[in-house]
């Protein structure tokens, strides 16, 4: 016969309080996949219990009243031992009720002498603190036991300082294996139990004197039984669903892990990760005994094995586990040509260090030797700087070290992974997340095991840095803090466009384009968590926030989120005054707005300089709304193309006014048709004037590498004279007296069998003109349907044939179409 498997629990105190605690406890070690092992035998369980965090509070505070005379002790401890007598009524029979409530009434005698002694004497030794504190661990193992017993199932419980033997040490307690085995061994021949339910967190000396764990020692105790039982598997039982790859409190979208080498799980605890502590998970180690992490609330989850790498294989494993931040940290930098080449500089840095009694975190220096750079607690900050500069006071004095530099306000960043070295381009995606999200690294660190790349970034910046990193790796949906400028038509189509499509983007390519604010001309919304962007014109509606662009700026660049853009649905020239500012502060931006492609050279060209840093401008939406017009002239210009000429329709309005328009209807009547139809700008003159045409043109000729202004433009305005300076509305009724001289002119080129079309010519040499030009019936200007924009690049490789891109070119779903394309491209571009 197989001897008996063995399982061990290890339960903290929980959020739940009360009976409601116990009966958790017991339906899990109770149920189905802890009660029986693979091949149907019993399994022996040890289910390690500490006390609620409330009641180990509860005792130490009793000891701190009764050091301070303070009378109301004794009233504080009856307290606390009502309320344990209270879950025993609820739990356990009457009669096992009373026999509970006797054990605490010795206890409380017990305690009540032992605080007694600490008024008379008005301190505490740590002897005597351990004492008190450790009997929330001896009632909660009684009142578990009491309560698996009453419920059917054969218990007995364990008074850790019978069996768990330690000794003192300035690393913390260690254990007496040899005596403590034989001791359990004694026990667990008198007590054949299939559940043993074992104080958690207390021990005693070899000298019998009550002890404790001390700091993390729930969870070691836990560690400890599994190794002294042979356990098969530790289950550490907690309020979350696993080891999470980064605080959640900074990356909401932080996933659990499921599974993770016992030197990852050290790497992530010691860098400040929500972890088991190192030490906590020796005795595990040692015997190679998985752990497993897993939720109180929710024991069907699967949770995170911790394990020898051999136990782990054939299980899912990313090359980078996790993330943590480890924040209060001070850089000093110790640097000087004096040092290139110098035995012994590290030597006498550290041991100053050392003597002064600062730890040091983190190492980096260069292989030329010219600094070593340190990383240590923020507070032995002041103390580090001083000790080295002491330390090398002789070189200081002869110029040979030039500075002994402090800088605080710190954090270690650290990505930990076995498979990370053994997985080409990690480092790269490190460190070019954390480029993409704008945040500077002022040291890095990597051993030779490739376990973990750390890099030290300042403070503010820590929270973003860890988000880009993590979803650099995919371990979490990429953010995109978006927030939206001009709720217009184009506006208005692009939240649809986005409403509709957010979910498919999450799904297949984990991007969350996170609407965190919307603003039109007056007023704003902002939000913390998103706005839905089916809700989005709702919110702003009721919203009573003026509009501030400035404010809107700063909170859709939150420290928190790697990545931010603003998209401006507008055509003012107000806001496109503002990119500038946007991107110097590391907003991207997006629009169709045309004001800022065409406006001054020199402001230009200061945005396309941004390019440089990491901040994109996007605009394709500009010139043909969602036609790949500037994708592909930049395609051809990249690659050595040499540009001649550009010649298009550019303007969808015009386009379907001339496209209709036959000689058959008054060219007045075709103009309202398309004004009624949305085609137009709400004063159609702002298209028959050629102003919009020509701004696209000097986006075109830029992008080919003509520097030219809007004044260089020579435009045909189709705007009579006389009705320049009149209202729209007293436009349209007069323009039908202008009709004759229009139709003359589509008469003249019908006879030479041509067409009319408004068109924006550019050449390499700088020439650029709009104007209404015939066309023969054979050239591609002469096929448009509706509102085409049609633009033929002609170059050194399309000399004989021009390249011609056409398609619709107007209306608000294809422009928000091209927005929302260039946002998908920013998306693309930051990994």
């Amino acid at each position: 016969m197989s001897p008996p498997s063995f399982l061990v629990h290890k339960f903290g105190g929980t959020s739940v309080a009360g009976a409601d605690r116990y009966r958790n406890v017991a339906r899990i070690v109770t149920g189905a996949p802890y009660r029986r092992a693979p091949d149907g035998s019993l399994r022996t369980q040890g289910i390690v219990v500490s006390a609620m965090s409330k009641v180990t509070d509860g005792l130490l505070d009793l000891v701190s009243r009764a050091k301070q005379r303070d009378e109301t002790y004794p009233a504080a401890l009856e307290a606390l031992l009502a309320r344990h007598r209270e879950v025993a009524s609820e739990l356990l029979s009457p009669a096992d009720a009373e026999r509970f409530a006797s054990i605490l009434a010795r206890d409380g005698r017990d305690l009540a002498d032992v605080l007694r002694g600490v008024w008379l004497g008005r301190g505490a030794s740590e002897l005597t603190e351990e004492l008190v504190s450790g009997y929330g661990e001896l009632w909660s193992a009684q009142l578990l036991a009491a309560h698996l017993v009453a419920e059917g199932h054969p218990a007995s419980w364990l008074d850790a300082r019978e069996v768990l033997v330690v000794t003192s040490h300035e690393s913390g307690p260690r254990i007496d294996w040899a005596l403590s085995e034989k001791r359990l061994g004694d026990f667990r021949r008198r007590h054949a139990a299939e559940l043993t339910v074992i104080t958690g967190f207390i021990a005693s000396t070899r000298e019998g004197v009550p002890t404790t764990l001390k700091r993390n020692g729930s969870d070691f105790s836990g560690s400890i039984f599994g190794a002294l039982l042979g356990a098969e598997e530790i289950v550490i039982w907690t309020d979350v669903d696993g080891v999470l790859s980064a605080d959640p409190r900074r990356v909401p979208e932080a996933v659990v892990l499921e599974a993770m080498s016992y030197d990852e799980a050290c790497e992530l605890a010691y860098f400040g990760a929500k972890v088991l502590h190192p030490r906590t998970m020796e005795p595990a180690i040692a015997r190679d005994i998985p752990i497993r992490i897993k939720n109180t609330f929710a024991p069907e989850r699967p949770g995170s094995l911790i394990a020898s790498p051999t136990r782990l294989e054939g299980l899912a494993r990313r090359a980078v586990a996790g993330f943590s931040t480890f924040d209060g940290i001070a850089l000093v930098n110790l640097e000087g040509s004096g040092m290139i080449g110098v035995p012994g500089v590290a030597e006498r840095l550290f041991g100053a260090l050392r003597n002064a009694g600062v730890s040091v975190v983190l190492i980096s220096q260069g292989s030329s030797e010219h600094s070593i750079c340190v990383a240590v607690p923020e507070r032995h900050g002041g103390i580090a700087r001083e000790v080295i500069s002491r330390a090398f006071a002789a070189e200081i004095g002869e110029g040979l070290v030039q500075r002994v530099e402090l800088v605080p306000g710190q954090t270690i960043l650290a990505a930990v992974g076995d498979r990370m070295a053994h997985t080409p381009g990690v480092a790269a995606t490190f460190f070019s997340a954390l480029a993409k999200a704008g945040v500077s690294v002022r040291a890095i660190a990597q051993g030779s095991s490739e376990r973990n790349i750390s890099a030290v970034v300042d403070r503010a910046d820590s929270t973003r840095a860890l988000r880009a990193v993590h979803a650099g790796f995919v371990l979490s949906d990429r953010v995109l803090s978006v927030g939206l400028v001009g709720p217009g038509l184009v506006g208005k189509a692009l939240l649809a466009q986005l409403a509709e499509q957010a979910p498919v983007l999450r799904e297949t390519l984990r991007l969350d384009l996170r609407l965190r604010a919307v603003a039109d001309s007056k007023r704003m919304v902002l939000s913390e968590t998103g706005l839905s962007p089916e809700r989005a014109l709702i919110a702003l509606d009721s919203s009573t926030t003026p509009l501030d662009l400035d404010a809107l700026a700063a909170h859709v660049r939150a420290p928190h989120l790697p990545h931010a853009v603003i998209v401006d649905a507008t055509a003012s020239e107000e806001v496109a005054t503002r990119y500038e500012g946007w991107l110097s502060q590391g907003l991207h931006v997006v629009t169709p707005n045309k004001r800022a492609g065409a406006g001054p050279l020199v402001r230009y060209r200061a945005l396309r300089a941004h390019e440089a840093r990491g901040r994109s401008w996007l605009y394709e939406a500009t010139v043909g709304a969602g036609l790949p017009v500037i994708a592909t002239l930049r395609d051809l210009v990249r690659t050595g193309d040499r540009v001649a000429k550009i010649e298009g329709v550019l303007s969808g309005t015009l386009s379907y006014v001339f496209n209709v328009w036959d000689g058959t209807r008054p060219f007045s009547e075709v103009v309202r048709e398309a004004k009624a139809r949305g085609y137009t700008e709400p004063d159609p003159r702002d298209d028959l004037s050629g102003m919009d045409v020509a701004r696209k043109l000097v986006i075109l000729a830029r992008e080919m590498g003509v520097a030219i202004e809007l004044s260089d433009v020579e435009i045909e305005s189709l705007v009579p004279e006389a009705l320049r300076g009149v209202s729209a509305s007293a436009f349209l009724d007069a323009l039908p007296e202008h009709d004759d001289a229009m139709k003359s002119r589509l008469e003249r080129a019908s006879a030479e069998a041509s067409v009319l079309r408004y068109v924006g010519v550019v050449s390499a040499d700088g020439r650029a003109k709009v104007a209404l030009l015939p066309y023969p019936r054979s050239h591609a200007f002469a096929g448009l349907a509706a509102t085409d924009n049609v633009i033929a690049f002609t170059s050194a490789r399309y000399a004989s044939q021009p390249l011609v891109v056409r398609g619709p070119g107007a209306g608000p779903e294809v422009t928000a179409g091209g927005v929302f394309a260039d946002l998908l491209r920013l998306a693309s571009a930051l990994g």
